[in-house]
C-alpha cells in the first residue's frame, strides 16, 4: 500500500479518516465531523495536516473543520456542486476531477443519493465514500433518488476488487441484522455476521472492507436493478 490510512471514531459512531503519503509525509483528513480526536491523532503521530476532504455537508461530517484549520492551517476540498452548504473551500472539485496526495493520485466521483453534491474520493489503494455506502448498507435517501443512489453504487462497484472501502459510520452490526433478512441463505454475510459481533466486542472497527467483500454481503451493491434497489431500501427504512 502506497498510502497510510487510520480510522479515527468520533462523536458516536462516526469514522473521520486520516491519510499519509509515506513518499512525501502529506496528510489529509477526511470528514472530521469532531475536532479533538482527530487533533489529538495528529499530534499523536508528529506530523502536520494538509488537507481536508470533504463528502458531504453534514455536520456529522464537517463541524471539526473550523478549529483544524484554525490549529493545522490545512486546506479544505470538497464538491462544487455542494460549497454553500459546505465550509469554505481552499479547493472546489467536480466529479471527474483529479486530487493527489502525495503521489497517490484520486479521482472525484458523484455519489449522490444519500444528499446531491455527495462526492466520494477514490485512490488507488482506498475509497472514501462518505454516508453513501456503508459495510453491508447504504446511506439513507435524504435527498437524492433511487436511481442516484443506484448509479452511485455501481460507480463505486465497479472499482477494484481490492480497493478499501473507508465509510463514515460505524453501521455494520446494524446492517447485517437487516441484510441477513434480505438474503438469509447468504454464506459471506452470515460469516461476517459473527466476525464483525467479535471486532465490536473486541472494541475494534469493523472497517475498511472492500469493494470486493461488500459485492459478496451487500445486498444494496448487491441490487441488479432500480426498483430492486429501491424496494430493499424502503424496508430498511422501516426495519428496528
Amino acid at each position: 500500500m502506497t498510502i497510510t490510512i487510520k480510522p479515527i471514531p468520533c462523536l458516536t459512531d462516526n469514522y473521520a479518516w486520516w491519510l499519509r503519503d509515506p513518499a512525501t509525509g502529506q496528510t489529509a483528513v477526511v470528514d472530521p465531523g469532531e475536532a479533538g480526536p482527530v487533533a489529538a491523532m495528529i499530534r499523536a503521530e508528529g506530523t502536520g495536516l494538509d488537507w481536508i476532504l470533504l463528502t458531504h455537508h453534514h455536520g456529522d461530517h464537517i463541524d471539526g473543520v473550523a478549529a483544524l484549520v484554525t490549529e493545522f492551517g490545512a486546506k479544505v476540498v470538497g464538491a462544487s456542486a455542494d460549497a454553500r452548504r459546505l465550509p469554505p473551500l481552499d479547493l472546489a472539485l467536480a466529479p471527474g476531477d483529479s486530487f493527489t496526495l502525495g503521489q497517490n493520485f484520486g479521482t472525484v466521483l458523484d455519489s449522490p443519493g444519500h444528499t446531491l453534491g455527495h462526492i466520494a474520493f477514490a485512490f488507488r489503494a482506498a475509497v472514501f465514500c462518505g454516508d453513501t455506502l456503508f459495510s453491508a448498507g447504504c446511506g439513507r435517501l435524504l435527498e437524492g433518488t433511487p436511481a442516484d443512489m443506484f448509479g452511485a453504487l455501481a460507480a463505486l462497484a465497479a472499482l477494484p476488487d481490492e480497493t478499501l472501502v473507508c465509510c463514515g459510520h460505524e453501521y455494520t452490526l446494524s446492517n447485517i441484522r437487516f441484510a441477513l433478512t434480505v438474503e438469509p441463505d447468504n454464506a459471506a454475510l452470515r460469516e461476517w455476521a459473527k466476525q464483525a459481533q467479535a471486532l465490536r466486542d473486541a472494541g475494534l472497527p469493523t472497517l475498511p472492507t472492500t469493494i470486493g467483500f461488500e459485492r459478496q454481503v451487500n445486498p444494496f451493491l448487491r441490487a441488479k436493478s432500480v426498483a430492486e434497489l429501491a424496494r430493499i431500501r424502503a424496508a430498511k427504512d422501516v426495519f428496528r
